[in-house]
């Protein structure tokens, strides 16, 4: 199966990269820009286009987004005329406000924000034009490398002594991109097999947590790990924001879909973040080390 995925940089694209390496039935053709052309496509005549999702779309500048979302477009119209499958990941913050229980897969995002309606156009125009198409919607995305890792810059301010800031009462389910690219890479050999599973899809860890918790999660873990290392840091203290002071707002997806017909299991969150944090700490103590 050969999967051609745009954004090189970006830290699902490293992920699927690291993943495919893994395997022996994966080829990967990643293009450094968030843009294709038709010749493009039909020269590299890949069984899927990837495209990673737009990060933080309810904080991006309009022009941002709209461009994201017409690129989109364009590689729809590319897709269909060339017979290629279209996997377009995207953000859990289409949920703008959340709800009580977990999100089902069929539930269609309805946003207020004009951006984030934009998306939804796009994922209209989806289903319309291009029955062959996988709408991946993520839970928040952690990484050491790449960009919308999260974790890096989390790492570095804390180490920093810095004061880092997070919403206490915004939940959902964090998912590691290593986790994301494994699920996309099986989900994508069993659609290349003749599976019948084109449609919306849900991916994210286990446990619903907020934004505050899982940075305290990341601090407690590294002051445990610096500490074993011998090494003594003053990590950065945390601060609790609170945007919605009624009742927190719940964004967890409900990832039911997904198992049923891929037999996709969640990964928690919390041990994906150990084993990457066990990786910083390698390469940190053999920095510290390196004459």
């Amino acid at each position: 199966m050969k999967l051609l995925i745009l954004d090189a940089g970006h830290c699902l694209s490293l992920a699927l990269a690291r993943e495919a390496n893994r395997r022996g039935d994966t080829e990967l053709v990643i293009t450094e820009a968030l843009a294709l052309s038709p010749g493009q496509l039909e020269e590299i005549s890949p069984d899927a286009l990837i495209i990673p999702p737009l990060a933080g779309p309810s904080e991006a500048n309009p022009a941002t987004v709209t461009a994201h979302a017409e690129t989109v477009e364009s590689c729809m119209a590319y897709c269909r005329h060339a017979g290629i499958a279209l996997v377009w990941c995207v953000s859990d913050q289409l949920y703008e406000d959340g709800a009580e229980l977990p999100i089902d897969e069929h539930v269609i995002p309805r946003p207020r924000d004009e951006s984030l309606r934009r998306l939804i156009l796009t994922g209209d125009r989806i289903r319309e034009s291009l029955p062959e198409h996988v709408i991946v919607r993520l839970g928040p995305l952690f990484a050491l490398e790449g960009s919308d890792a999260w974790l890096p810059g989390l790492i570095d301010r804390l180490l920093a002594g810095q004061r880092v800031s997070a919403a206490e009462d915004i939940v959902f389910c964090p998912i590691s991109a290593d986790a994301a690219a494994m699920a996309l890479i099986g989900m994508l050999q069993q659609l290349n097999c003749g599976a019948t599973g084109w449609g919306a899809y849900h991916l994210a860890g286990t446990e619903p947590v907020s934004a505050y918790t899982f940075a305290s999660a990341v601090r407690m873990q590294l002051d445990t790990r610096l500490e074993g290392l011998g090494r003594k840091v003053a990590l950065g203290e945390l601060k609790a924001l609170n945007h919605h002071h009624d009742q927190p707002l719940r964004r967890v997806l409900n990832c039911q879909r997904v198992l049923e017909v891929f037999g996709v299991h969640q990964k928690p969150w919390r041990l994906e973040l150990g084993r990457m944090l066990d990786t910083w700490c390698h390469a940190y103590q053999a920095q510290e080390e390196r004459p």
